[in-house]
């Protein structure tokens, strides 16, 4: 069955599919297949799509369009998995902002009921130019490669946070804004999370060169099986444009599902950093985290960003009662791209 598609969430964007489609009946439930629904439903908030550009569009009530299979487990958002078993027909759930979908296995109180999505087929995918023989479209294709070892790298800020929606992407921002304006070569990449497009496009958007995020390397949503080998792939991808630094966040908070965890216990990843940022959400919050990167994972927070330190009480009693330098990236964002740069570089001119 040939559809013509609405819309096309960007988390479909390793397999570029066109507006026009060919369906195939037979579905395999596997994370990162790209499949044809139909929206049921109309809501007030969490109606969006995020689109292959980076565009926020709204979902209508009939809208036809191209998402992917995939699980999320989401602190503030909705969890989900991949059913097992798919069919044409089946009433899926609308995950995340990217167009992830599967079946909703926890309802967020603030968002309300996802909205539905009606399986219209499998879309296929034409390798070879004049065959007619298509196969399952998915995002692994064209995928940046994984990798066990991390190639020899440019230094890495580390940007952590106690929870999501702690200001990591704006920390992350604000540093990449800093440097490039420095005549810093600077590349981004956000490492682990539920794919969302517009993260590694603000990174752009503030000067970085390049940037990537683990669903350019085939991924849906990072787990801790997954989270150390894409990572180690997309480093290794970035250093190829020889930057000065990488910029790299790590979704959700540190005790999260994503896979954060892994990362900060590795060896090799953590070699390579020179810098650990944390955003945290309150004094509460960050006195935990760096307690857990001591005790745990062995490393030291440098600073300390987000909404703990809004104001000089949150500011004062981090520094105070931690040891740690509290600079808040929304009022003192030079201050902390200028510390970032001292620790990275030293007194070293670009």
């Amino acid at each position: 069955m040939k559809v013509t598609l609405d819309k096309i969430a960007s988390v479909t964007r390793n397999a570029r599919v066109p507006r026009e489609v060919l369906l195939d009946d037979q579905i395999q439930a596997r994370e990162g297949l790209v499949l044809a629904v139909r929206i049921h439903g109309t809501k007030t908030v969490y109606n969006q799509v995020e689109d292959v550009h980076g565009r926020m569009i709204g979902l209508n009530d009939g809208d036809v369009i191209a998402a992917v299979l995939g699980t999320r487990r989401a602190l503030r958002g909705y969890a989900g998995v991949v059913p097992d078993s798919v069919k044409v027909g089946d009433r899926l759930d609308v995950l995340n902002l990217g167009g992830v979908i599967g079946k909703c296995t926890s309802v967020n109180i603030e968002l309300g009921k996802p909205l539905q999505a009606e399986v219209l087929g499998q879309i296929l995918h034409f390798p070879h130019l004049g065959e007619r023989v298509g196969v399952p479209a998915t995002i692994k294709t064209g995928a940046v490669p994984w990798a066990e070892r991390l190639e020899p790298s440019a230094p890495i800020v580390y940007v952590a946070g106690t929870c999501m929606n702690a200001g990591k992407t704006l920390a992350c921002g604000e540093i990449i804004r800093y440097l490039a304006r420095k005549g810093r070569r600077v590349c981004g990449a956000k490492l682990t999370g539920v794919s969302l497009l517009r993260d590694t496009l603000s990174m752009v958007d503030r000067g970085a060169v390049s940037s990537l995020s683990f669903n350019d390397a085939g991924v849906v949503s990072t787990s801790g099986e997954v989270s150390v080998p894409v990572a180690k792939g997309l480093i290794n991808a970035l250093n190829k444009q020889e930057p000065d630094a990488l910029i790299v966040e790590l979704g959700d908070g540190i005790l999260g599902e994503y896979g954060v965890q892994e990362i900060l216990h590795d060896a090799q990843l953590m070699d390579a950093g020179t810098v650990h940022v944390l955003a945290a959400n309150d004094p509460v919050a960050a006195w935990g985290a760096v307690e857990l990167f001591k005790n745990r994972f062995k490393r030291r927070v440098d600073v300390i960003t987000g909404p703990a330190t809004d104001n000089a009480v949150g500011s004062e009693f981090i520094e105070r009662q931690m040891g740690v330098t509290a600079i808040n990236a929304r009022i003192d964002y030079d201050r902390l791209g200028a510390f970032v740069e001292a620790k990275l570089f030293g007194g070293r001119t670009p």
